[in-house]
């Protein structure tokens, strides 16, 4: 299953805003485009108490945390749901809090030829 989630509503001067693909089995996400919000290209998910938590490929720190959204249940988020995420702009700071919005579930199973999602990865 992967997920496109649309985050935004940041509490920042700029106007703040990504947009994530999330892969539910091999626990991975990429960018897919974004303002302000300094992500990295890709990374791995985190699974814990109901929520999911983005972390980038080197280290595992959480970048982000999508509070609600529960990948690790059987049962998938659908399309259109929303929720809160939280920023971690800077380590050991408030994370600065935001929306998210699931935008497409996709439930089709596929090989990517290359990529983050792709054997091995990047």
């Amino acid at each position: 299953m992967r997920i496109t989630v649309h985050l935004d509503t940041f509490q920042c001067a700029e106007v703040a805003h990504a947009v994530l693909w999330l892969d539910r089995e091999s626990r991975k996400w990429s960018r897919e485009g974004h303002a302000v919000i300094d992500l990295p290209e890709w990374g791995t998910l985190a699974y814990t108490k109901g929520n999911t938590r983005i972390h980038a490929a080197d280290h595992d720190r959480a970048t982000c945390e999508l509070t609600g959204l529960d990948l690790g249940s059987t049962a998938g988020p659908c399309e259109g749901a929303s929720g809160q995420a939280l920023w971690y702009r800077h380590a050991h700071h408030t994370p600065i809090p935001g929306k998210l919005h699931i935008q497409c579930v996709d439930n089709t199973a596929s090989d990517p030829e290359n990529g983050v999602f792709a054997e091995g990865g990047l």
